[in-house]
């Protein structure tokens, strides 16, 4: 279906793709009106490819317009959907966009199985459609936030002929570590929320979906399924998650062979993203097999610089060289942009570098006294040890003031010595600062108003490492087996505390908030347009299933000293090296 024109841009409204089992993915296609071919970019996801953002999404779309009415120039913003490029923007730069409804969602038919092998599948086809239509150059290229983020990772591993490059903008690839499973500890609080909200809400075939105000039919299809029929079309992510406690095929499936991508890839994370994209996007960068690959690192919200001034021009400079060949000089820029935070201001600073965690880091010890709950660079010579209630109390060591400033970026790592009143205990880690007047450093997160700078979690009985995957940074858990604690018995566990940035000036402290519980604040500072959020977001870790207070609730102690030497890994930059 034609739906005309926007200034100089075509609109093709529910184009059929054909996959190789017979059943047709629907796709809307923009294209500038031009005489020689254009290369594409496409997404491909389940939030219903006709759902305006302002409809759909309209306490978000209100807060990102509000903040930032000039976003999106020369747009009427009129095609805009969550998470997805501006068509008309694209449009102008000289590329078509593909945009396609995931098999089982929006006006797609068939079985709703989220990051499945068959979606994988299912994107790999529809991206080399897209390269052989007469309107294409060939080069596809990947573009979108979250959903039509992490499933770029798995679609370039199956190589399709036409993918040219991608762009994950903040989007995990560990389903098991990022999405479902915080170091063994089930996230459950969020999928709880956003499945049925934005995934039942849009599955293909749902009588009560939103509309589609440019087919004027629901933007679910034209097939009116009933609720059994509509659970027979459907795999439910959330109790996969639960049934599935450690490592199993399920996660495999959905976790990219690194080893495969071979396209160019711009990954790009958000400092405040922890909890699901940041990890994935470091990762990603990190194991990916291609030649030429860039991470950059920025501030703000979720979606936020998605759509601004910088991450246009970002997302343009890379692809432009990649799809269009042009010799800008794109593939001169150094590999990692980082965006360098300082406390209580939304200005950050680009610095570019040449590796990933910087060669330069002063991997920095500090102990931690559990008898005086204070943080130091030097090893403690006398026992200590805190207890608290795992689920009511959280217990806070404390640094002394910073003599001069000090920068800290990269990942960071913890080895605490601990022992249980029960056979497990969970670790929830939180780092944060502080200013001279005890105000707490804290910045707008991906999806938290008032972020923590760090954080990081483990089941103890978890605590199993595999020495392949392990850096003393960035400890990597097998997820294999429950290896249970004996009660009042002391073990080593080594947690991961995903990657921060952060240049405190001299005066300020920092602090390791360690609880049996999410990090929560007593009351909401902000409250989030969609939910009320107290420090984690929606990243909470809260079925009882799980988590039984019967051994999850009762007593945890960490010890210190010189046989159970705790500390905080800091990854410390040099003054004199910047």
């Amino acid at each position: 279906m034609t739906a005309g024109a926007v200034a100089d841009m075509i609109v093709e409204l529910d184009v059929p793709i054909r996959m190789n089992d017979g059943l047709e993915l629907r796709a809307d296609v923009f294209r500038p009106r031009t005489k020689g071919p254009v290369p594409v970019i496409m997404t491909l996801g389940p939030y219903g490819k006709g759902v305006p953002y302002q409809e759909g999404y309209a306490p978000q779309w209100k807060w990102l317009a509000d903040k930032h009415p000039d976003m999106l120039p020369g747009s009427t913003r009129s095609f805009e959907a969550w998470e997805t490029p501006d068509p008309e923007v694209w449009s102008k730069y000289g590329y078509a966009y593909v945009r396609v409804d995931s098999r089982g969602a929006g006006r797609s038919p068939g079985m709703l199985d989220l990051w499945s092998p068959r979606e994988n599948k299912d994107y790999a086809l529809a991206i080399d459609w897209a390269g052989t239509q007469y309107w294409s150059n060939g080069k596809v290229g990947l573009l979108g936030v979250s959903y039509y983020a992490i499933n770029q990772w798995s679609a370039a591993a199956l190589q399709p002929k036409h993918l040219a490059a991608i762009v994950p903008w903040e989007g995990c690839n560990d389903h098991y570590r990022e999405l479902a499973r915080h170091g063994g500890i089930m996230s459950n609080a969020f999928l709880d929320a956003w499945y049925p909200r934005q995934v039942i809400k849009l599955q293909h075939g749902n009588p009560d979906g939103p509309m589609d105000p440019r087919l004027n039919e629901r933007a679910t299809g034209p097939e009116a399924l009933s609720e059994a029929e509509l659970l027979a079309n459907r795999k439910d992510l959330r109790d996969a998650i639960r049934e599935n406690e450690y490592m199993h095929d399920y996660y495999r499936d959905r976790t990219p062979d690194f080893s495969k991508i071979t396209v160019p890839v711009l990954s790009a994370a958000n400092w405040g993203g922890a909890a699901l994209h940041q990890r994935g996007n470091i990762e990603g960068y990190l194991q990916a097999a291609s030649k030429q690959k860039w991470l950059e690192i920025h501030p703000g919200r979720h979606e936020e610089w998605f759509y601004l001034e910088y991450g246009l021009w970002l997302q343009k400079y890379f692809l432009d060289h990649f799809l269009k060949g042009e010799d800008n000089g794109w593939d001169k820029e150094p590999p990692v942009w980082l965006h360098i935070r300082r406390p209580f201001t939304e200005e950050s600073e680009l610095r570019k570098e040449n590796e990933w965690p910087l060669a330069r880091t002063e991997w920095t010890k500090i102990f931690l006294d559990c008898s005086s709950q204070e943080l130091d660079r030097t090893a403690k010579t006398a026992p200590g040890q805190f207890s608290f209630e795992a689920m009511k109390e959280t217990v806070t060591l404390m640094s002394p003031p910073l003599e001069e400033e000090l920068e800290i970026t990269g990942p960071l790592a913890a080895k605490l010595y601990v022992s249980s009143s029960t056979t497990d205990a969970d670790l929830f880690l939180t780092f944060q600062a502080w200013s001279p007047e005890g105000e707490e450093v804290e910045y707008q997160g991906a999806l938290d108003p008032h972020t923590p700078l760090g954080q990081g979690w483990l089941r103890a009985s978890h605590r199993k490492l595999d020495p392949q995957h392990s850096l003393p940074y960035r400890p990597y858990h097998s997820h294999d087996e429950r290896q249970p604690l004996e009660p009042g018995v002391i073990y080593e566990l080594d947690i991961e505390i995903w990657p921060t940035c952060i240049t405190l000036p001299a005066g300020y402290r920092f602090s390791l908030m360690i609880s049996g519980q999410d990090f929560e604040r007593p009351v909401a500072k902000t409250k989030n347009e969609a939910w009320v959020s107290r420090g984690s977001g929606p990243w909470l870790h809260t079925d009882e299933t799980d988590r039984p207070p019967s051994i999850y609730g009762r007593t945890t102690t960490v010890h210190s000293g010189p046989e159970t030497p705790s500390y905080l890994l800091l990854p410390i930059i040099p003054a004199n090296s910047k």
